[in-house]
């Protein structure tokens, strides 16, 4: 496989602009007589900058291969999932065990038992887990066991923050009606007042404040959860008996094993995780306290694969080696070795960029681009030369990413800078 080749570079020749290859171009006109639209989702290829690849070959370690054969260092990482980098081998050797046993059966594998234990162990907060298929799933149960619990129906939800795909809390709000948000009330992400003035208007219909845990909407700066907001989220919440739920699956077990909020001193009632925990393999977790555990036995949460021991078996390999190799650290790390040479790239080209957010998950937004053409000039610069970057989301680090790939990265964006600069003296 062309990945295997050399850790410190990309198999993509430098050009002026990515392009769409032959074989991923024939099977987008396949896909848009078979699929509404070619594909659905965040995951298209037609929401990025003209030239990325919409089809893939394979992943191995921090790169990923087109279906073309192009070769990129990868930091969006299959959006997150991928988190000690592709096809582990720790983790499939695990998956690939317990397929041969079984995967979709009767009822879960001993493994779902080992899997909960260990996340009681690991998560600050949690007293028992169940398991999902996707983030979606976490976050919908988290607000029906909340709701369960309080016999209440508001939920207080940051604007902008963004939980999930189902009616309750879709972005786009095609195929929903008012009813389907009617029970939710905004506020603003780190404004304490903001907060409690919408635990006012709840009233004793409160039921629950959901919240991210750090703001990572689309296309502006990240911020984490300041100390003074998250003790608000904590003190308001328990003092209305309500539930505190942080929804952890973008950032789970990329920030810190025992949950993100944890470094806060914050030990929430609900926690939702995905993304990260099974390193690709299709699963979710909702972790909770005692006091939830009774609701959480009277809610109907289901589906045809949320027990797959296959998920499971991945995912108890993913915890473990997370742990083992201190992958948050790792990533850390990483993430302020490509933070810190991209600063002074753009020191250099005259270029003001903005980088927020935790080194694991950083995101990159140009001063003034406010429709962000110079973001979708420079990640095509970089996809070109061999680096795949998002101009608007934030991007995902894995434990894979070792000196020589970030400096892969850095190879690939130095031209890119000097692109956006040039762009800018033609303004």
């Amino acid at each position: 496989m062309a990945i295997a080749q050399g850790q410190g570079g990309s198999a993509v020749a430098p050009a002026s602009a990515a392009t769409i290859g032959p074989l991923d171009r024939a099977l987008r006109e396949r896909a848009a007589r078979v699929i509404p639209g070619g594909l659905w989702g965040h995951q298209r290829a037609a929401s990025l900058p003209e030239g990325y690849p919409q089809f893939f070959r394979g992943g191995e370690g921090c790169r990923v291969e087109d279906v073309d054969g192009r070769v990129y260092v990868d930091l969006m990482c299959s959006w997150g999932p991928i988190v000690l980098g592709h096809r582990h081998p720790a983790v499939e050797a695990a998956a690939q065990a317990q397929r041969a046993l079984g995967d979709c059966l009767d009822g879960p594998g001993e493994v779902l038992v080992d899997l909960a234990e260990t996340l009681v162990g690991m998560v600050a907060h949690a007293d028992w887990a169940m398991f999902q298929t996707n983030g979606t799933d976490a976050t919908t149960a988290c607000v029906m066991i909340a709701r369960a619990a309080t016999g209440r129906r508001k939920v207080l939800v940051a604007r902008g923050s963004y939980h999930g795909s189902a009616p309750w809390c879709t972005p786009v709000p095609a195929g929903t009606t008012e009813a389907d948000r009617q029970h939710l009330i905004a506020f603003d992400y780190n404004d304490p007042d903001s907060l409690a003035a919408a635990v006012a208007q709840a009233g004793d219909d409160l039921a629950a404040i959901i919240v991210t845990a750090l703001r990572h909407d689309l296309a502006r700066d990240q911020e984490l959860a300041t100390p003074a907001f998250a003790q608000a989220a904590r003190a308001l919440s328990a003092e209305r008996g309500a539930v505190l739920i942080v929804d952890d699956v973008r950032a789970g077990f990329r920030l810190d094993l025992r949950g993100s909020w944890a470094p806060l001193g914050i030990e929430p009632d609900l926690s939702a995780f995905s993304k990260a925990i099974a390193n690709g393999h299709a699963l979710a977790a909702v972790t909770g306290r005692d006091w939830l555990r009774e609701a959480a036995t009277r809610v109907f949460v289901t589906g045809s694969f949320w027990c797959s021991a296959v998920s499971m078996a991945a995912a108890l390999a993913t915890l473990r080696e997370l742990r083992r190799v201190e992958a948050p650290a790792v990533m850390a790390r990483a993430g302020q070795r490509l933070r810190e040479g991209l600063a002074r790239q753009a020191a250099r080209a005259g270029v003001g960029l903005r980088q927020s957010g935790p080194p694991q998950m950083p995101l990159l937004l140009f001063e003034g681009d406010v429709e962000q053409k110079l973001g979708a000039l420079f990640c095509q610069q970089a996809l070109a030369r061999g680096a795949y970057l998002h101009p608007k989301h934030n991007m995902f680090l894995c434990a894979a990413h070792d000196d020589a790939a970030i400096d892969a990265v850095l190879a690939a964006t130095e031209p890119a800078m000097a692109a956006v600069a040039r762009a800018l003296k033609e303004r």
